[in-house]
C-alpha cells in the first residue's frame, strides 16, 4: 500500500471524496511557496500536486503557464522543487506529493538519478504530460520498479480504442481532464463527466479524480459527486499571482476542499 492507496482507501471509509490540490513549486518564491504547501494538509488538502516549472508548459493556459515563468524567474528549479517536499515531509509523513509536468527537466536531471532523488524527497506519484503511453520505457516502467505512481491522464476524447493503452502501466490514481483544451480555459460541467466517470470506471480499477475547470466550492462538490475526488489548479494559482496574503490562499483552499468532500 502507498500513501496514495491509503489515502483512498481512508477517505472512502470516512465516505470521503479526494481533494487534490495544484500548486506551482516556486510560485511566486521558494519560501512563499513552501509555506503555502505546508499550510495544504491543514486545509483539507488530501493529495498535493507539485507543479515542475518549464519553459515550455504546452498543456497549460496562461495562469499556470505565468505561474512557471514567476518561478523560473525566481530562481526553481527541479532540485529546489524536490529539495521543497523533502521540506514537506520534515512535518507531514502522511499526505501523498504527486510531481506534475514535463519530461524535459527530469530528462536533463537523469531518469536514475532523478527516481532516486524522488524516492529521497518522499514523492508518491508523477504526472507527466508529455510522455504518451507508447514511450513507458522513458520513465513510467522505471518509475513503478522504484515505487512511484505513474498516473495517466484521460480527455473527452480518449475513445474505447485508445482508453486500455491509457489504462496499461498506470497505478495510484486516473486523472480525467473534464474538458478539451488547456488548464483553466471553461468550466467542468458534472453532467458531461458523470457517464465518462462511469465508462472509464468500467474499464479500470482504480480512482478515478476529474480536473480542469474546477474553481469554486461549488464546482467541487458536483464534480466530486460523480468521481472519487476533484483536483483545483487554476483557480489556487490565481489567488497566488494576485499576490493574496498565504493565509488568504489556504482559506481558499479551505473552502474547495470541504466543497470537495461533500461531494
Amino acid at each position: 500500500m502507498t500513501r496514495i492507496d491509503d489515502t483512498f482507501a481512508r477517505l472512502r471509509a470516512e465516505g470521503k471524496k479526494a481533494f487534490v490540490a495544484y500548486v506551482m513549486a516556486g510560485d511566486p518564491d521558494y519560501d512563499t511557496s513552501l509555506e503555502i504547501i505546508r499550510g495544504l494538509p491543514a486545509a483539507g488538502v488530501d493529495i498535493i500536486e507539485l507543479g515542475m516549472p518549464f519553459t515550455d508548459p504546452m498543456a497549460d493556459g496562461e495562469t499556470i503557464q505565468r505561474a512557471g515563468q514567476r518561478a523560473l524567474a525566481a530562481g526553481q528549479t527541479l532540485k529546489k522543487t524536490l529539495a521543497m517536499a523533502r521540506a514537506l515531509r520534515e512535518t507531514d509523513t502522511r499526505t501523498p506529493i504527486v510531481m506534475m509536468g514535463y519530461y524535459n527537466p527530469i530528462h536533463s536531471h537523469g531518469v536514475d538519478r532523478f527516481l532516486v532523488d524522488a524516492l529521497a524527497a518522499g514523492i508518491d506519484g508523477l504526472i507527466v504530460v508529455d510522455l504518451p503511453p507508447e514511450e513507458d520505457a522513458e520513465l513510467c516502467i522505471p518509475a513503478r520498479a522504484a515505487g512511484i505512481d505513474f498516473i495517466r491522464l484521460a480527455t473527452p476524447t480518449t475513445d474505447a480504442k485508445r482508453l486500455p493503452k491509457v489504462l496499461q502501466n498506470t497505478s495510484g490514481f486516473l486523472y480525467y481532464v473534464s474538458i478539451t483544451g488547456i488548464t483553466g480555459a471553461a468550466a467542468a460541467s458534472a453532467a458531461d463527466v458523470a457517464p465518462e466517470v462511469a465508462r472509464i470506471k468500467a474499464a479500470a480499477d482504480l480512482p478515478i479524480i476529474v480536473g480542469f475547470g474546477i474553481t469554486t466550492p461549488d464546482a467541487a462538490r458536483s464534480i466530486a459527486a460523480v468521481a472519487d475526488g476533484c483536483v483545483v489548479g487554476s483557480a489556487i494559482v490565481k489567488d497566488i499571482g494576485a499576490g493574496k496574503p498565504v493565509a488568504e490562499v489556504l482559506a481558499n483552499v479551505a473552502a474547495l476542499a470541504a466543497g470537495a468532500h461533500r461531494g
